[in-house]
């Protein structure tokens, strides 16, 4: 019994650690977007794409990865995860260009695939389904204390120490959480051990999704982004095609075909990110560009929504143990929708106390969806697909995360075009703002239908998963 508990209490540790790199990186890196461009005189389209670069890498190496690591072992792959985001955030930080500093991303996105393709299915492997939601609750609120922190530190660390500070800061936090999963996780939790990898579906996965996305974040600033995104729906009409004929293929589409609840909570999953990324990176240029502020300052602002994620995360996650995750995420979801609605009025003269009330009001929606949602994916499968249900859920987040900032991306060319983005003029600007809140809003209001459409979990299912 107490090797057990401390074996759950290290893999809490880890979990929640490589949980609060990425978004700790996300949040700090979208606060110095304008010393980035200042330092490499580059344009706030092609400076988008240092955080799209990541996400695209990320989005189309989670799933293979999550199949790999139900077949050799999770430990294996989280492990290699933590040393490639390690090795990457160094890279970054002694980046010569905004070119290379966006290629060291993309090995980054690659570690985070290896890291979130295993993180959950490690936790929900290692503790029984009674105290899952719990636990997700707890990992959830890791991810929103680094969003919390990432304005904050991030900000601070830009303005005094300079951009690369960030980086540096992270490679730190890496080394820690990579010496505990080599000294104290002792299993590997391989439900598929033995069974065949699908290679071909998986490089049909990664290059159709690389494709399809980045045709989509191109679309706007490239004669070549529409022909790019049919190629990479095309090859993914023959990846679905496939995999369906396929025994033991990458990504088991049955999931989605006889599981109404693994499918409509991904989509709400997927929903709800397209509509809420880009608000950190959108509210960022507003204040720094618009306002007037530097980045300390906005990152104190930008903080107010990540620290109710923080707090109420937890409860959230308990809360979805005992009521259906179903309602919770729901009411989320309509939170949301309230206070993206909220910033379509947006204009140079908003009060300060009504931007840092709305982003409270976003925070406790957005608590409110994250850990019930992924309670319910992760509690509508069977062990063996832990694995491939967590990189899954992971692949909605980044996905939308991408659509998120191609909206953006699309938005700023029409607005604003290809300025330096000191030279952006401010009405411009946030026309474009307020478009891209009445995009997100649209988007929110379908994915509360979609939250509430997966109905209730398989029954007979939790009993196959304490076997």
């Amino acid at each position: 019994m107490e090797q057990d508990a401390a074996l759950k209490k290290y893999t809490l540790l880890a979990a929640c650690g490589a949980s609060f790199l990425t978004p700790f990186m996300g949040s700090a890196v979208n606060l110095a977007i304008p010393s980035i461009g200042k330092e490499f005189n580059s344009n706030a389209l092609l400076l988008s794409w240092v955080a799209t670069s990541y996400i695209l890498a990320s989005a189309a190496f989670l799933v293979p990865f999550g199949r790999l690591a139900d077949i050799v072992g999770r430990k294996k792959i989280f492990t290699l995860g933590i040393l490639f985001f390690l090795l990457s955030s160094v890279l970054c930080g002694f980046a010569w260009s905004v070119e290379a500093l966006i290629a060291f991303r993309v090995i980054q996105g690659i570690g985070s695939a290896m890291i979130f393709g295993t993180g959950m299915a490690i936790l929900t492997s290692v503790f029984p389904p009674q105290e899952r939601g719990k636990v997700l609750g707890i990992n959830v609120a890791t991810v929103y204390t680094g969003l919390s922190l990432g304005p904050v530190l991030g900000g601070v660390m830009n303005h005094h120490l300079g951009w690369q500070s960030i980086f540096h800061f992270t490679s730190l936090i890496a080394v820690m959480v990579f010496l505990l999963t080599v000294t104290k996780l002792s299993g590997e939790w391989a439900g598929a051990r033995g069974e065949k990898y699908d290679f071909i579906g998986a490089v049909l996965y990664a290059f159709g999704l690389v494709a399809f996305m980045y045709g989509i974040s191109s679309i706007a600033t490239s004669a070549w982004g529409r022909y790019l995104l049919f190629f990479g729906l095309v090859i993914l009409l023959v990846f679905v095609k496939y995999e369906l004929r396929v025994k033991q293929p990458v990504l088991n589409l049955s999931l989605f075909k006889n599981n109404a609840v693994f499918a409509f909570s991904n989509l709400a999953a997927f929903i709800n990110y397209c509509a809420t990324f880009a608000v950190g990176f959108l509210l960022s240029l507003y204040f720094q560009v618009v306002l007037g502020f530097n980045s300390q300052t906005a990152g104190f602002i930008l903080l107010s929504q990540p620290v109710i994620m923080a707090l109420l995360s937890p409860f959230a996650g308990s809360l979805s143990d005992r009521a259906d995750p179903r309602v919770v995420s729901s009411w989320g979801m309509a939170l949301t929708t309230v206070g993206l609605f909220i910033f379509c009025f947006l204009d140079g003269s908003t009060p300060l106390w009504l931007m840092i009330i709305n982003l409270v009001l976003l925070g406790t929606g957005f608590a409110l969806f994250s850990s019930p949602n992924t309670n319910s994916v992760m509690g509508s499968v069977e062990k063996r697909f832990y694995g491939v249900a967590s990189s899954t859920l992971g692949t909605m987040r980044l996905t939308g995360q991408a659509v998120s900032m191609a909206i953006v991306t699309l938005l700023l060319a029409l607005y604003v075009g290809n300025v330096k983005l000191s030279q952006a003029p401010a009405d411009l600007l946030v026309k474009g703002t307020k478009t891209a809140f009445i995009v997100f809003t649209i988007l929110c209001f379908t994915g509360i239908f979609a939250s509430l459409a997966r109905g209730k979990k398989p029954s007979g299912l939790e009993k196959a998963n304490v076997k």
